[in-house]
């Protein structure tokens, strides 16, 4: 009898991880779904200072959606995003490459992108392609937004 119940709990767990992946990955696939994705590392609430310790990046992954920028931890299961850049909000302050730890810490083709976006200071870090993109974007705006693209 012990053995059964010790071998219907392992089964058990193993069955709730193979859901777990399988949920995890069609989560991701539906926010695929609707094209205009990137894959997007994002330090929020960036310090004044520099910080090359390679701490506080997310890789997540990013949804153009109309005029702003839907983006996804990659490691979570929540359907929604975590934090939208609206386009007429978002102002590009320098371009730089990875320093210190951050190499470590984000994808090996990355471009570090130090935005604000309202009051609030971040960092995004994508690749070349993903980075002309996001400036077309940018500058794609209405006539009569203001747009600074650094």
């Amino acid at each position: 009898m012990e053995m059964f119940l010790a071998l219907l709990v392992g089964g058990l767990v193993i069955a709730l991880v193979v859901v777990g992946l399988f949920v995890f990955g069609l989560r991701r696939r539906l926010i695929q779904r609707s094209g205009g994705t990137f894959d997007c590392s994002l330090r929020w609430n960036v310090p004044e200072e520099p910080d090359a310790s390679g701490k506080g990046w997310i890789y997540g992954v990013a949804r153009y959606s109309g005029d702003r920028v839907e983006w996804f931890r990659v490691f979570s299961y929540a359907p929604r995003p975590r934090h939208f850049l609206e386009r007429a909000s978002v102002e590009v302050v320098a371009r730089r490459t990875p320093e210190g730890e951050e190499e470590l810490a984000l994808l090996s083709d990355a471009v570090v992108l130090e935005c604000r976006h309202d009051d609030t200071r971040l960092e995004l870090a994508m690749s070349e392609d993903a980075l002309t993109g996001f400036l077309a974007w940018l500058e794609a705006a209405p006539p009569g937004q203001r747009v600074n693209v650094a």
